[in-house]
């Protein structure tokens, strides 16, 4: 099991547009990737443009699937293009 937190700027005018776009992105998930076991989508309360997303997955396999899904890709030109910059990824293993 892995998780990632995943932090990303938007910019400023553009969280609506974006909001928009990952909520579709995370019904999808939701409905579509059983190994996806969280997929959340976060506001700051101290930045209106920062947003962390929180994801953990059964397996690597799970993750790889994950980025190659149709509905992944067609979502990255809507989120990109409300990003600020580059997003920050932190990869996690679990503790148990």
């Amino acid at each position: 099991m892995l998780g990632l937190v995943v932090t990303l700027e938007v910019q400023d005018g553009k969280q609506g547009d974006f909001e928009a776009v990952f909520k579709d992105l995370m019904a999808k998930v939701h409905a579509n990737e059983p190994d996806c076991i969280w997929y959340q989508l976060f506001k700051s309360k101290t930045s209106a443009t920062t947003y962390t997303v929180l994801e953990q997955y059964a397996s690597q396999d799970a993750l790889d699937a994950h980025g190659k899904t149709d509905y992944f890709l067609a979502a990255q030109g809507g989120l990109g293009a409300c990003l600020a910059g580059a997003p920050k990824i932190e990869v996690l293993d679990v503790v148990s």
